[in-house]
């Protein structure tokens, strides 16, 4: 069995070798394809398909040239989405929300965006972006189940102080170690928000039938009888055992992880929609385009904050 920190990872971190420890295996990785301030890890079409519900997710980092660009308008444009839900956290850096439906405040480390867009909604401008040099963090996006995928559309933004932890994760959707997240998620899925302090040891025992398994590290290194570098996406074996982490000797590391039970419907797939079939996928992408045209007849819906909310 490899150890821990394997000898050229541990030659590279500055520590010495650690003592063997028994771990789920590593069973491919990705550094996917970046595009600006995005860097595409996943998507429906590829290893989505593999780790359903999870199909989709972005590493965003925006520097300050990029913010100002956002705060004058530019950055993503508003587009729509069907028979998926969205889940974005925040690694550095902090946005805002403004929804007069919802209320304002702050997204920072540990909080989330939740937009579960069922039968339609347009989103991509509803954050605007704080007074800080840096922004990055993660968007996921997860296959539902046929009982919601064309259901009512949701928005919630829950700030950090809401939120709930167990050890160094907080736990962004699902449950883990008796600690619930307020996302109302479909079951079966977890998804974390961690970060190990320099040199420190953690396990992630998944919950019973969670046979899926995956991680994207944003800052440090870890290893997992392998090392993993920041940038990286890896994905473990099917089985349900022990996910096993320590990281680097000289810095701390933060990362997401999601495992699940899988996703036994195929992926029927929309330029932004995912289905599970496809008549719902035909009845999602009719939702989007009506709902295209009304929010073309609305005009201007910008806040004095200059978001906009989603549209559903």
């Amino acid at each position: 069995m490899k150890p821990v920190f394997s000898e050229k990872a541990a030659l590279a971190a500055g520590t010495t070798m650690a003592a063997p420890v028994a771990t789920r295996h590593i069973i491919d990785r990705t550094r996917g394809y970046g595009y600006g301030p995005i860097t595409r890890l996943m998507s429906p079409s590829d290893l989505g398909r593999v780790l359903k519900p999870f199909v989709f997710l972005d590493i965003f980092d925006m520097d300050r040239g990029t913010l100002r660009a956002m705060a004058a308008g530019g950055g993503m444009p508003i587009h729509p989405h069907s028979g998926v839900a969205t889940v974005t956290v925040f690694t550095e850096g902090h946005m805002l929300f403004n929804d007069p439906a919802i209320g304002s405040g702050t997204l920072a480390y540990g909080g989330v965006e939740w937009m579960r867009a069922g039968s339609g909604v347009w989103h991509g401008k509803e954050l605007s972006p704080g007074d800080v040099p840096r922004i990055q963090g993660f968007q996921l996006w997860l296959a539902l189940p046929p009982e919601v995928e064309n259901g009512m559309p949701e928005s919630r933004y829950i700030e950090a102080q809401d939120m709930r932890r167990a050890g160094p994760a907080y736990v962004i959707v699902g449950t883990y170690e008796n600690v619930s997240s307020p996302v109302p998620a479909p079951e079966g899925i977890n998804y974390l928000l961690v970060t190990l302090r320099a040199g420190e040891h953690w396990s992630y025992r998944p919950p019973a039938g969670h046979s899926v398994g995956w991680l994207a590290l944003t800052k440090g290194m870890l290893d997992s009888g392998a090392a993993i570098t920041a940038g990286e996406m890896v994905f473990f074996e099917q089985n349900e055992e022990s996910i096993v982490l320590q990281a680097a000797a000289h810095e701390d590391a933060i990362f997401v992880l999601g495992s699940a039970v899988p996703h036994p419907y195929p992926l029927h797939l929309g330029s932004y929609s995912v289905h599970t079939n496809a008549e719902a996928l035909k009845a999602g992408e009719r939702r989007i385009a009506e709902l295209g045209r009304q929010l073309k007849e609305m005009g201007d819906r910008r806040t004095t904050s200059g978001t906009v909310p989603v549209f559903r």
